[in-house]
């Protein structure tokens, strides 16, 4: 089922060498553009007509009743409510790490400090109709509450009768969403974007989605800030050895396959009578899968096994693959930490599958895909804030710097640049010899 690649003579470079995840199909931005323009120029009634004709969905208000999402709360049930609760705390204790407070510097008379502003409003998409991911409503919500936005809006497709999902609306009250709205798709984006007569406009959106709401992020981008990067399919990279079950490196290299078409499943390894095993696992539990068909589907496109030198190798060709997931399952994992350079989140150890990391280990599980873990972070609470510096000059600093400032301005040929320091430090002049 896993195609295999033998790469254990190669040593100057993989270019080439390594496959690259694809989007089979053509992206549908001129169809995204035209859902935008549509709701640009109407607004609510857009979104109304938008819903029923992609979700089959019916509505006379987009706005989800908060009286609903309190009956959701209350109905909950109890195990799903304390595997929540346990969830966010983690998700809120890991991101108030991330919080700086101000800092200051300072030098030749010139002082400099900084401080983080949150952002006003942010929009936090999650999918739904078939789907419920209560876990992302946490995973996008949480983080931006720590770092102190005052108002913060969930979007999610409704189902076909117009309902949200019932552990989706508990995990927003949980989460302190303070708006729901039953809308998905692009027109959701273009909603938070632009505003609608209900949805109001947003200074940030975040959360994944398919194919058209990672469009309309792009399209949107810079009427409101986008964080995250361009969302591609799942990815995961498991490096191993037989210093753990063949089945555990199986059943996570199954688990990103779970989610969807054209995503990436590797395993790297040195040894290749445990690479065999770990490949006839993988069959055993995809033909025990009620979705074996589409996981199936995703591995023969996108699923591998590697054969390696050592554990050196295994990271170099990681790194080059700059995968969303990546597991060091292997005894000594954690000596190697420091060769990882690209990846979205990283789990070590024979009992840290990313499993943990989806739900309840801390940190945000919206990463980054589509190999742009070599250059994009996890969702994090600096995505919702923005830092604005603050700078005075003493005397001193006008003296000790002040020329500095001339020659460069004056090298650029900016004369205003110069003069605003120069008549400054005549006026410094004067008043240390009016003082004396």
């Amino acid at each position: 089922m896993l195609s295999k690649l033998d790469l254990r003579d190669v040593h100057t470079g993989y270019l080439g060498l390594i496959p690259r995840p694809k989007i089979t199909h053509e992206l549908p931005v001129e169809a995204v553009r035209a859902i935008i323009a549509q709701v640009r120029a109407e607004g609510d009634a857009a979104l109304l007509e938008l819903t029923a004709k992609f979700d089959g969905a019916t509505l006379t208000n987009i706005e989800v009743p908060r009286s609903e999402i309190d009956d959701a709360y209350r109905q909950l049930p109890k195990e799903l409510m304390d595997a929540l609760l346990l969830a966010a705390d983690s998700i809120e204790g890991y991101h108030r790490l991330e919080l700086e407070g101000a800092k200051g510097f300072e030098a030749n008379g010139i002082k400099v400090t900084h401080r983080p502003i949150p952002m006003h409003r942010a929009g936090c998409y999650v999918p739904g109709g078939l789907a419920r991911y209560p876990s992302t409503v946490l995973m996008t919500a949480i983080p931006a509450k720590v770092a102190g936005v005052s108002e913060v809006y969930l979007v999610t497709p409704p189902r076909s009768d117009g309902k949200v999902d019932s552990a989706t609306l508990a995990a927003a009250k949980i989460a302190g969403v303070d708006r729901v709205f039953a809308v998905g798709g692009a027109q959701a984006v273009a909603g938070l974007a632009y505003g609608t007569g209900t949805v109001p406009k947003v200074d940030v959106i975040v959360g994944p989605g398919n194919v058209f709401v990672s469009v309309a992020k792009r399209e949107v981008a810079g009427e409101v800030a986008m964080p995250s990067s361009f969302a591609g399919p799942s990815e995961v990279v498991v490096v191993a050895d037989r210093s753990v079950p063949s089945s555990w490196a199986a059943v996570d290299i199954v688990v990103q396959a779970e989610h969807g078409p054209d995503g990436l499943a590797w395993l790297i390894t040195w040894d290749e009578e445990y690479a065999a095993e770990v490949d006839q696992e993988v069959d055993r539990i995809v033909s025990e899968s009620p979705r074996g068909v589409q996981i199936r589907s995703t591995l023969d496109e996108g699923g591998y096994v590697a054969l390696v030198r050592d554990r050196q190798q295994a990271l170099e060709i990681a790194n080059e693959i700059a995968p969303e997931h990546l597991e060091l399952l292997y005894s000594d994992a954690a000596e190697d930490l420091d060769l990882v350079v690209n990846a979205g989140a990283v789990f070590y150890g024979p009992y840290s599958p990313a499993s943990f990391g989806d739900y309840v280990a801390g940190p945000s599980h919206v990463l980054p895909t589509f190999g742009s873990a070599r250059f994009s972070s996890a969702l994090r609470v600096h995505d919702f804030l923005k830092f604005v510096h603050f700078v005075t000059v003493t005397p001193a600093g006008l003296s000790e710097a002040g020329w500095a400032v001339e020659r460069i301005a004056e090298t650029e040929g900016l004369y205003a640049h110069g003069q605003s320091v120069a008549m400054r430090m005549g006026s410094a002049a004067d008043s240390y010899r009016g003082g004396r």
